[in-house]
């Protein structure tokens, strides 16, 4: 009978991107085992997308203090009597620092578990490491791997392209008459408001770059087209407006054609980095130390670091500056600078971020 795992990473697109690294190699050392996911309903699409790391999602209900998704302990007991009947061989918290995401597996009563402790925390009896808050996400789970005695040969992120995918692609740049060569990609949406520089100064910069000869596409979700329509208009229709038009799949074939994504440190970050495509990355409240693409040399991240960074808010109560700080300028700058430098593959992985005092 082959070895049962499960992975507790009930979190959004850009996180599991992130995770991408370590799930290959425990696939890798472990090519027969069954590795559930537990994680939210969307991540259906990612399991299926990624089916040669992951054989199964299993949602996980909620809980009190996970605020992906509704914080309700509710269904919980029924969570764990099903985990346990499942009798896994093996749970790997693999959602944050530890403490209630530890409680949670534990009573998924696995025969070992492996995870992450916080500072303080009580030991947990498995393969557990202390939380390495020093180091940028992907690398975090990468060290949980190598504890666990799983070598990681890599950290490049990943997503794989069906030809669905590149047929998707195909038919938008027919229809918007969009040319690679010419071609930059705007995202100017993220889930948290406080994670959003202001849409206006991103219809700024696409007129600028417009102006400059390049052919500008808007992305997001159907959910962002509020802001993505303004955007275009305010660019004199010369934007095309892609919210809501896009498969995951789709999106990340027209990354892997664009010569420079100018986005928020958002999913859309994570995609260009598995795309190798370039990109100017707006990082708005967030821990760049922990977010930011590993390369920074084809990822420029620009940053303002006032004292409440990193945020913890959904919208924020001092006025922004962390977003207001970057300015239209830096960001198109920045932009020409990206788009003069050849896309080899021997850029410096670990450039500095840029800081904005």
């Amino acid at each position: 009978m082959s070895e049962k795992i499960a992975i507790f990473r009930a979190l959004q697109l850009g996180d599991m991107l992130c995770a991408v690294p370590a799930l290959r190699a425990l696939r890798r050392a472990k090519p027969e085992a069954h590795i559930a996911l537990i994680g939210l309903t969307w991540a259906r699409t990612f399991v299926e997308r990624y089916a040669h790391l992951l054989d199964e999602l299993i949602v996980f209900p909620g809980a009190v203090g996970f605020p992906e998704q509704a914080e309700s302990n509710e269904h919980l007991e029924g969570f764990w009597q099903a985990m346990r009947e499942r009798r896994f061989d093996l749970a790997i918290q693999m959602h944050g620092s530890g403490g209630v995401a530890n409680d949670i597996v534990q009573k998924m009563g696995a025969r070992t578990n492996a995870g992450f402790v916080q500072v303080g925390e009580a030991p947990r009896n498995g393969i557990f490491i202390g939380w390495p808050d020093v180091l940028p996400e992907i690398l975090r789970y990468t060290a949980l791997m190598n504890a666990m005695g799983i070598e990681t040969q890599d950290t490049n992120l990943q997503v794989p392209l069906s030809n669905n995918d590149r047929a998707e692609c195909t038919s938008l740049m027919d229809t918007y008459a969009l040319h690679a060569d010419r071609l930059i990609l705007v995202h100017p949406g993220a889930q948290l408001p406080s994670r959003r520089w202001p849409a206006d100064r991103f219809a700024r910069v696409a007129s600028l770059l417009a102006d400059d000869g390049w052919q500008i596409a808007i992305t997001g979700t159907a959910a962002e087209r509020i802001f993505t329509t303004n955007i275009a208009l305010a660019t004199n229709a010369r934007a095309a407006d892609l919210a809501g038009k896009t498969s995951l799949g789709g999106l990340a074939a027209l990354v892997s054609k664009a010569r420079l994504v100018v986005c928020n440190d958002t999913g859309m970050s994570h995609i260009a980095a598995a795309m190798k495509t370039r990109s100017v990355v707006i990082a708005s409240g967030s821990d760049t130390r922990r977010w930011a693409p590993l390369d920074h040399e084809r990822h420029r991240v620009l940053a303002h670091y006032p004292p409440c960074r990193p945020c913890s808010f959904r919208d924020c109560p001092y006025g922004h500056p962390c977003a207001l700080n970057i300015s239209i300028e830096q960001v198109v700058d920045t932009a020409f600078e990206q788009l003069m430098r050849e896309s080899d593959e021997s850029d410096n992985a670990y450039g500095a971020v840029s800081h904005v005092e």
